[in-house]
């Protein structure tokens, strides 16, 4: 439990491009959404078998109380279509564990419907020094989250975790929406520092996402 402080992770990677770009005056309309809660035992604590109804109103059925974070995830994709109408939707999460026993801890996974952005995507992480590695996102992956008591099921539908994580944020956006995800839950935590990251928490995707916002900026 004691590495949990890491699940902040995808709010400050966001927080930190947003704020990367406000410090050097970048000409961008960018809106960075932190999706925070405290995730604290209580009386009013979701339990496995609970139904949620989220923002959206697709219910989810709760699995496993420890996939938690993709329940106020879900709510911000929803949240940042309905209130901003973004021509590109990217989120970050230290999703799944999944993720880094697919790809250790030299590539984030990214997922997603919209090949030009996962290459956009690629290219500002090679150029961050920070790997992506694609992973697979199909109709097969929404398949396996449907439950039997809600829309969909928030954890237990088996391999590859990764992607079934992913396709339970995906139900959340518009299939027209421009989106990309990142799971960083492998790259976020390193025992070992490396030249231009120390130990520990690492932060990873700033990096990244100021890359893509100056190019994004260049050629839109």
């Amino acid at each position: 439990m004691w590495a949990m402080k890491g699940d902040l992770g995808g709010a400050g990677v966001v927080t930190g491009a947003i704020l990367s770009a406000a410090r050097r005056g970048a000409e961008i309309n960018v809106v960075a959404l932190a999706a925070l809660a405290e995730n604290m035992p209580s009386g009013t604590a979701i339990r496995p078998g609970d139904v949620l109804t989220t923002m959206s109103g697709i219910t989810v059925e709760i699995r496993s109380t420890d996939a938690e974070g993709r329940l106020v995830l879900a709510d911000a994709v929803h949240y940042a279509q309905e209130t901003y109408s973004p021509e590109v939707l990217i989120d970050v999460a230290t999703l799944t564990g999944s993720v880094g026993r697919a790809l250790g801890d030299d590539y984030a996974g990214i997922f997603g419907r919209h090949q030009p952005l996962i290459d956009d995507i690629a290219g500002a992480s090679k150029a961050a020094n920070e790997a992506v590695w694609q992973l697979p996102l199909d109709d097969t992956h929404f398949k396996q989250i449907e439950s039997d008591y809600a829309d969909i099921k928030n954890s237990g539908a088996g391999s590859p975790g990764a992607s079934v994580g992913a396709a339970f944020i995906g139900s959340f956006v518009d299939e027209a929406q421009v989106w990309a995800h990142l799971d960083i839950a492998g790259v976020d935590l390193l025992d070992k520092a490396r030249p231009t990251v120390p130990k520990g928490y690492s932060g990873w995707g700033v990096r990244t996402l100021d890359e893509y916002l100056r190019r994004y900026a260049a050629n839109n």
